[in-house]
């Protein structure tokens, strides 16, 4: 389903207030305070500022709006525009660079798009109550990749090893992704890398890299040698990496075309958004709307403050 950008919600602030209600409150207005659903009264009048409603809960009585607890709160950017920056990120194959974004919707500068979309790929970012992947005995490929100067590394002499280590995992049954920025890329890291987001019963798919050998012994394990042009197996076609390879085509192409750097402290929440993009397709049944919708639902409960986000040495989640 082709989207419409010149649809009410992206270009009036009343249309998108009403537009991501219906997304958060599917059953009416819920107090952000007390938790009641449909209790309350929208209130107006000249100095009542648009979007607020009024517990009528007697322990509560406190005002609240649909943005309270999401990324949009306390944001001075009118809402209309966050609908549009989402979608827009949310149907770009590859991403769109901040530059981008503040060309296209006319933010006063480039720090406050560059803010904006960080925010957006928090809302993007999977929860940790994320089911195992391959349940039921589906096949999981397993594969890594290399991006960016890692700026903790040893040098080295050898180029890979001072670059930002990415392990990606597939879902080959359902289609999904989950990337994961690596500490270290050795035997007992991906293996609690496996256990964490595997299940037991699932079929591992990887190369022929030494660190698989011993983790794929808690699975059915089969691996191809692309050392040897082995990209399909000979003795069975079902074991192969060319889904978590197809992956990385459309990420290493978006890294490198459209954003071009990435400093290392932000890696997870780029991997997040391609993530979120990819398990979220048209192949898995999920239009352009969809995928903004859901990418939408994901913005209750996520805050991302600038002075935070703009240090070097910002806290993320690595093996």
């Amino acid at each position: 389903m082709k989207t419409d950008l010149t649809a009410p919600h992206f270009n009036d602030e009343e249309a998108a207030r009403a537009h991501y209600e219906a997304i958060r409150w599917p059953d009416g207005p819920v107090c952000f305070h007390c938790g009641s659903i449909n209790n309350a009264t929208k209130m107006a009048g000249k100095t009542t500022r648009p979007g607020l409603y009024k517990c009528k809960e007697k322990e509560c009585r406190k005002p609240f709006t649909a943005t309270m607890g999401s990324i949009f709160e306390k944001s001075h950017i009118p809402l209309h525009k966050w609908l549009l920056a989402t979608h827009i990120m949310c149907a770009s194959k590859k991403g769109v660079s901040a530059h981008q974004l503040w060309r296209m919707l006319g933010f006063g500068s480039y720090k406050t798009a560059w803010f904006m979309a960080h925010r957006i790929r928090e809302a993007m970012r999977g929860g940790d109550l994320a089911p195992p992947m391959g349940g039921g005995g589906g096949a999981v490929e397993v594969d890594e990749t290399f991006f960016g100067q890692n700026p903790d590394a040893p040098h080295s002499r050898t180029p890979i090893r001072n670059m930002n280590a990415i392990m990606t995992l597939v879902d080959r049954d359902s289609g999904a992704a989950r990337s994961i920025v690596m500490d270290k890329l050795n035997a007992d890291t991906v293996a609690q890398v496996l256990r964490e987001n595997i299940a037991k019963e699932a079929r591992l798919m990887t190369d022929g890299a030494q660190f698989y050998k011993g983790p794929g012994k808690e699975y059915e394990h089969g691996s191809v040698d692309h050392a040897k042009n082995e990209y399909v197996s000979r003795e069975n076609p079902d074991i192969h990496t060319n889904t978590v390879e197809n992956y990385y085509s459309v990420f290493k192409r978006g890294m490198r075309g459209i954003y071009q750097h990435c400093a290392r402290h932000h890696l997870h929440r780029y991997c997040a958004e391609f993530d979120f993009r990819y398990t979220n397709r048209i192949a898995t049944g999920v239009d352009d709307n969809q995928r903004a919708e859901k990418a939408l639902k994901g913005t209750v409960g996520r805050r991302l403050t600038y002075r935070p986000l703009a240090k070097r040495k910002e806290a993320q989640p690595v093996w």
